[in-house]
């Protein structure tokens, strides 16, 4: 027998903050940057979703549905090191993991009672890390996501194949993987509201209206999910980027940021062994336009230096700033990875 595992930490960020100073137990928080300073809600303990809190909101609009909500800075190298722990926490249990980020991933088990895995995961975490999780079981990824979200906080579903169709059909379809506000929209004009509605719709329409996404929404309504797990993929690219606190004409200023976002990337490939060929620098203006501008090195690199000259050519050459800058963003991609070999294009008119 096979079962899916998705595990999703309860409210992670925040429950962090919350175990590591008591004095915020029990007390509506966000992490995430405050109000004064264009911030944006990361994360939101259970205390201050119930005012209607949620994360990627402005600071703003969460401090205007909760009056006496604490707002804590978001410290991500603490984050990462209570998920590489929980990781590890997961491979006691089977090898067969894909993160989907930070806080949550799935585990695939074989031939074992995946209630006893799933207790087992919640009591290491717990008495380890002193955190909570809720876990959803099932025999695919979507049935397990949609369990592990049906008791939440630090609660576990099980999803057995005879009882699908009948969990599944009373749902609103925002509740399917892959529907959005738009997707759920077009559906709405279709008379779908719920996944029962979807179960007994004419397939051939929907794919008409929706193409491959009609199909797969069928497959999904009926609890059928033929996805793999994929195992932890390597990153395509890394960055920083973060939104000022007022509106920046300074350039030099500018320079000073992305010295220090070249350092935090380097700082973040080295680790890995990583060298980059490409170097993005992202600039969103005071008028809310985005632009981006690249440079690809002709060989990958891994010196801070060549970051740090780079993204300065990029931004004194590839850039005419005639407004203020809202946004900074710099990334590096094109990566050549530990022990895998660079393709190094000849000039073969130099043989000649």
């Amino acid at each position: 027998m096979r079962y899916i595992l998705h595990i999703d930490m309860d409210a992670f960020f925040a429950s962090i903050e919350q175990r590591d100073n008591p004095n915020l137990k029990g007390k509506p928080i966000v992490v995430g940057g405050k109000p004064d300073k264009r911030g944006v809600v990361c994360a939101a303990s259970y205390e201050a979703r119930v005012f209607g809190v949620k994360s990627a909101m402005s600071s703003k609009a969460a401090e205007r549905l909760c009056r006496n909500l604490i707002f804590v800075p978001v410290n991500k190298n603490k984050y990462k090191k209570a998920s590489n722990y929980i990781r590890d926490i997961f491979k006691r249990y089977s090898l067969n993991i894909e993160p989907l980020s930070l806080d949550e991933a799935y585990i695939e088990i074989f031939d074992e009672d995946p209630m006893y895995i799933a207790k087992s995961i919640k009591k290491d975490i717990k008495k380890e890390l002193n955190l909570t999780c809720s876990v959803g079981i099932a025999h695919n990824k979507f049935l397990a996501k949609l369990a592990s979200d049906m008791d939440k906080p630090n609660g576990i579903t099980m999803i057995n194949e005879e009882e699908v169709l009948d969990i599944l059909s009373p749902l609103p379809i925002r509740k399917l993987w892959g529907v959005g506000p738009k997707t759920a929209k077009l559906l709405n004009s279709m008379g779908i509201y719920t996944i029962n509605d979807i179960q007994n719709y004419d397939e051939s329409v929907l794919v008409d209206r929706l193409g491959k996404k009609g199909r797969e929404l069928m497959m999904f309504a009926k609890g059928i999910d033929n996805r793999k797990i994929e195992g932890e993929s390597l990153p395509q690219s890394i960055s920083e980027e973060n939104t000022f606190s007022y509106d920046i004409d300074n350039l030099e200023y500018i320079h000073e940021k992305l010295d220090e976002y070249s350092e935090d990337i380097y700082n973040r490939i080295i680790k890995k062994g990583y060298k980059y060929k490409t170097i993005t620098i992202k600039l969103k203006y005071d008028d809310f336009s985005i632009e981006t501008r690249s440079y690809t090195l002709e060989s990958a690199a891994d010196k801070l230096e060549t970051l740090k000259n780079i993204s300065s050519y990029i931004f004194d050459n590839k850039f005419h700033i005639e407004k203020k800058i809202r946004l900074l963003g710099l990334g590096v991609s094109n990566f050549i990875y530990p022990n895998e070999p660079e393709q190094i294009k000849l000039n073969l008119d130099s043989y000649f």
